[in-house]
């Protein structure tokens, strides 16, 4: 293939000409046709100076200086991030080196600065780097992935949140995590305007882990034969009452009757619950401080982690049952997305390449 003609301005001088001083072929990788390779053959033109004496070949608006490859193919690698497969593959799909297409996945320039009024954030595992964890930072609402953070400590949280502009910070109304303290710290300093709410699944599971802590230690004293039977029948007791069949209702009761601390666990959970359902969040209020003294005066220490945790987020936790629309529940779910990213590239340890390909997948 070749182009027309035209005046170039000169590299070194800058005065325009249009004399010719040779030419060249160069081969140019494209998209590839029908799973083929496609090669392009390009007559280059090497301009002449009459000014200053300087060579120099033309400029093409398809192709990158000193790059062997088109635009719309580095944008056909580009878009094949947006899709949950590892590097080899996307190397196959355009039919170039893994070397690359990791080369144009350090080019991605995701910009972070694109924080709303809603904020949820949360720690995964990604063993990136020296870091074990990282932070994902999502807005709850447009279900967007906003940024990620390469550790979830302290200091990595704070530089990041005084990067952002102050007065989109000043605008943001909710912040969404889980009891972890220093997210609550962050959130304090930084958000001041913004309602804390933990989410629900982080303090209902507390409940539960409670319950399975009694039954667990009931189980030690039983024989190896109910032992098992309790194991295998903990669903029966975890399930809210309200739903069982008649047939494991009946199992429940005389599961409930070996141990006064099984029974009064059930009955804190089955409070819970009812708490749960209420709609009214004035009544609520009401019934988690009543549900909280309950679960004081039944005096199983199983339950003294789960008073804690309730007591030093308890204003946190209101606010998780009036404001229902804002959870981490978005984020959960792009931290599946990030687990499956992990699993199909067998890891990735660079965190500018994990944090371009999460940003592009999850777009």
């Amino acid at each position: 293939m070749t182009t027309d003609p035209k005046p170039h301005k000169c590299l070194r001088c800058n005065n325009a000409t249009a004399k010719v001083h040779d030419y060249r072929i160069q081969k140019i990788k494209d998209i590839p046709f029908q799973n083929k390779s496609c090669t392009l053959h390009l007559k280059k033109r090497r301009y002449h100076c009459p000014n200053c004496g300087k060579h120099f070949y033309e400029s093409y608006d398809f192709v990158s200086r000193y790059l062997h490859r088109t635009q719309r193919l580095t944008k056909f690698i580009a878009h094949s991030f947006y899709d949950s497969i590892n590097i080899k593959h996307a190397s196959v799909r355009a039919n170039v080196s893994t070397h690359t297409v990791y080369k144009v996945l350090g080019t991605l320039n995701n910009s972070s600065d694109r924080i709303g009024e809603d904020i949820s954030i949360d720690e995964f595992k990604g063993n990136v780097g020296t870091e074990k964890y990282q932070t994902i930072v999502v807005d709850p609402i447009k279900h967007k992935v906003l940024d990620i953070l390469y550790s979830r400590k302290s200091t990595c949280l704070v530089e990041y949140f005084k990067s952002l502009d102050k007065s989109k910070r000043m605008n943001v109304k909710y912040f969404s995590c889980d009891m972890n303290k220093t997210f609550i710290d962050m959130a304090k300093t930084y958000f001041p305007n913004a309602k804390i709410v933990i989410d629900r699944y982080h303090f209902i599971r507390q409940v539960y882990w409670a319950l399975e802590n009694v039954r667990k230690n009931v189980q030690k004293n039983m024989s190896k034969t109910l032992r098992r039977y309790y194991k295998r029948s903990r669903h029966i007791i975890t399930t809210r009452e309200s739903i069982l069949s008649e047939e494991n209702n009946g199992a429940l009761r005389l599961m409930l009757e070996y141990s006064e601390d099984l029974r009064k666990a059930h009955f804190i959970k089955e409070l819970f619950i009812k708490l749960l359902d209420e709609k009214s969040y004035s009544k609520q209020r009401v019934l988690l401080h009543e549900w909280l003294l309950e679960v004081e005066s039944s005096s199983i220490k199983e339950f003294n982690a789960t008073i804690t945790a309730f007591r030093n987020n308890y204003k946190y936790i209101l606010n998780s049952l009036k404001y229902r629309h804002i959870s981490n529940g978005p984020t959960e779910g792009f931290n599946n997305k990030i687990k499956v990213l992990k699993r199909i590239s067998y890891g990735v340890r660079n965190f500018k390449y994990f944090r371009n390909r999460i940003l592009m997948a999850t777009a």
